[in-house]
């Protein structure tokens, strides 16, 4: 993965096959404590979605995101380095959890960058990731998905793993009226949207 200093990326990977890579309340946690070990060193967090076989992260890179090192014979960033420590550690434990073996997610993380496209790019990736759980009706209400930063960003939760500051900065949304804009970009969805 490449990145670039002081821009957004949306990153995401699904299971190997599409298989499931959460099983239970405490894998979810399990994840997001390694990723704000491995990765929130490196860049911050401006939305996230965990779902039952794949995760969603809008992220502003810093400084930190792309200073160089070598492991083995790869230079890798710092950032791709946290992507790849997160992934891997948790993988190895959800393959003891399950007592199987083998690749728990696709080869490779697709990070997509988000900064140089149009400003309503970047508000249609922060809605599409909060979205997620409606498009797979795992929920009728998003304030029931406990796996995002939706609650955080609607203030029934006060989490502490996305910078609201850099969001305001970056997505050009009415933030008073995020559920409003949040169920009218849903109900209005372009269908090839991805």
């Amino acid at each position: 993965m490449h990145f670039e200093e002081d821009q957004l990326y949306h990153i995401y990977n699904q299971g190997n096959n599409k298989q499931q890579i959460y099983f239970s309340h405490e894998n979810y946690l399990y994840f997001l404590q390694h990723y704000r070990k491995t990765v929130s060193p490196f860049a911050d967090t401006i939305a996230y979605c965990l779902m039952p076989n794949h995760f969603h992260f809008l992220i502003h890179t810093n400084t930190n995101s792309i200073q160089k090192l070598k492991i083995g014979s790869l230079y890798l960033t710092q950032l791709s380095d946290g992507i790849r420590k997160c992934l891997s550690n948790y993988a190895a434990a959800i393959n003891k959890q399950q007592h199987t073996g083998g690749s728990l997610f696709r080869q490779k993380t697709k990070a997509d960058i988000v900064t140089q496209s149009s400003t309503d790019y970047a508000r249609n990736i922060f809605h599409h990731i909060h979205q997620n759980p409606l498009h797979a009706k795992l929920v009728t209400d998003l304030r029931n998905w406990e796996y995002s930063s939706y609650k955080d960003y609607i203030s029934l939760r006060n989490g502490t793993l996305v910078n609201k500051a850099l969001a305001a900065k970056f997505i050009d949304v009415n933030w008073k009226y995020l559920e409003k804009d949040t169920l009218e970009s849903y109900e209005n969805k372009n269908p090839d949207f991805c």
